[in-house]
């Protein structure tokens, strides 16, 4: 399992204290017990002082119920119980808990020899620098960081500090707004969550619909949980996939779908579409599996939408089966991404609900269900090798090569595969410019596929062998 941080510890327990509330039909008059019981007088302390870890954990609390982080505690927890979910984005700042960092970009350290070049004040347009008490000095109000000083120093005296949050964007979708507090531009955000591990201090979370699922759960209505295929491994090496749809189904799940399945049907569906529209009506496509890659091509390049592929993700693709199948079924995503809780918004309610892992064992630990208890019986995907692989970086692009050939077209198809959002806009911009060539262009918004999502529970190094070993034990029927 992935190291647990201190804030991560603190995330989990409001996520499993809320469950276990909802689970238990007391969420309204105990919500606010979790205040002492999460932040005790005598407990750790992170803040200046306990009413302080309190403001911060309130917040953090509603927003956990997707609610205002105004509203009181039991009104909040209220109108989560009444279903209502508040209209804001996935990714949001909780204002008490930022640090509000320095922002002194450009530092000259001891390193600084006063040397006679003094190529740092050369080189600045400002004229920001100067020497004092033998060593330069770099005027705040005068510098517009540039950071032409960094660069000529010599000896490496000048160091760049960025905050975490903003040196986690690629996409220049954070900075700081009046009183250095943190401030997200949602015109430039796509929901990757990269900003929300990077932040030591908890500040940035992601809206949560953990009660809101649970009180579906209760209602006695066909719920549906939809595993992305990462879901093999996320829980330990020793849970087999057959616990994990067995502690479902224990709390309350009506069934357990594979999104691989869907991913199947992507794959089919992409290459007919790729085939049919490159090279005749453009000159190469990408794919649409990932919605924070999709986001990041309409907002960022929107001259290259065009591009991107028509076909629903895989997660809308078995939706849409299955609401076909069943109109009245509830049809919760369970993944590693919080970008699909962004998708699940524009699905036009073939997605009821998107929760992560971390979310699902927060449920699990609420409701008292421990997956090691779970019967193993021998569970075996319903997908093929090349949708389960959906899940690591580079399958996508080889599961619709392998459609293109099982249906008697030309696979003969070039392909590139680029995961990390920056790695993906150089991809593209070279692939734009004819610098690299590719028919078919694969973007993944995480480095190394969706084992290494926002929401995992384990390292994706173990993840993706346990995720391909259960692909081809799938194929051999060995499960």
């Amino acid at each position: 399992m992935l190291h647990e941080t201190e804030i991560t510890q603190i995330r989990r327990k409001v996520l499993s204290e809320l469950s276990r509330l909802a689970f238990t039909h007391s969420l309204e008059e105990q919500v606010q017990d979790i205040l002492t019981t999460v932040v005790t007088e005598n407990g750790s302390r992170y803040r200046c002082c306990v009413h302080k870890e309190r403001a911060v954990l309130k917040e953090r609390i509603n927003l956990a119920l997707s609610q205002d982080m105004t509203l009181p505690l039991q009104e909040a927890a209220r109108r989560a119980l009444e279903q209502h979910k508040a209209n804001m984005p996935v990714i949001n700042v909780i204002p008490e808990a930022c640090d509000e960092c320095p922002i002194d970009k450009f530092i000259v350290t001891d390193a600084c020899r006063n040397c006679l070049a003094h190529n740092c004040i050369a080189s600045c347009p400002k004229k920001a620098i100067k020497v004092i008490q033998n060593r330069a000095y770099i005027d705040k109000a005068m510098c517009i960081e540039c950071g032409l000083c960094k660069r000529s120093c010599r000896y490496g005296a000048i160091i760049e500090i960025g905050r975490p949050c903003e040196r986690s964007c690629s996409l220049g979708a954070i900075s700081s707004a009046d009183e250095r507090r943190v401030s997200i531009n949602y015109d430039r955000c796509v929901a990757c969550g990269n900003c929300k591990l990077a932040c030591p201090f908890g500040a940035i979370d992601e809206q949560s619909f953990i009660v809101q699922v649970i009180q579906q759960l209760r209602s006695g209505a066909r719920i549906y949980a939809i595993l992305a295929p990462s879901f093999v491994g996320q829980f330990g090496v020793k849970i087999k996939p057959g616990q994990v749809v067995n502690g479902l189904r224990k709390i309350g799940f009506y069934e357990v779908q594979e999104v691989a399945v869907g991913a199947d049907a992507v794959a089919m569906a992409e290459a007919l579409e790729l085939s049919e529209a490159v090279p005749a009506a453009k000159e190469f496509m990408t794919t649409s599996c990932c919605p924070a890659f999709v986001a990041m091509v309409e907002k960022h390049m929107p001259d290259l939408v065009e591009h991107v592929s028509t076909t629903p993700s895989p997660m809308v693709m078995l939706g849409k089966k299955i609401k076909a199948e069943d109109p009245s079924a509830v049809i919760v995503f369970i993944g590693p991404c919080t970008a699909k809780k962004m998708e699940t918004k524009k699905s036009g309610g073939i997605i009821d609900f998107s929760l992560t892992f971390e979310e699902l064992d927060a449920m699990l630990t609420g409701a008292g269900v421990r997956l090691a208890d779970m019967p193993e019986e021998g569970y075996g995907t319903q997908a093929t090798y090349e949708g389960n692989l959906f899940a690591c970086a580079g399958g996508v692009a080889k599961a619709v090569i392998s459609a293109t050939a099982a249906m008697g077209m030309n696979a003969a198809i070039t392909t590139q595969q680029c995961d990390g959002l920056e790695n993906c806009k150089t991809l593209l911009t070279q692939v734009k410019r004819g610098k690299i060539k590719a028919e078919l262009v694969e973007g993944m918004a995480c480095s190394g596929g969706c084992v290494n999502g926002p929401g995992v529970l384990a390292d994706c190094r173990v993840t993706a062998k346990q995720v391909e070993r259960f692909a081809v034990q799938g194929q051999a029927g060995n499960i």
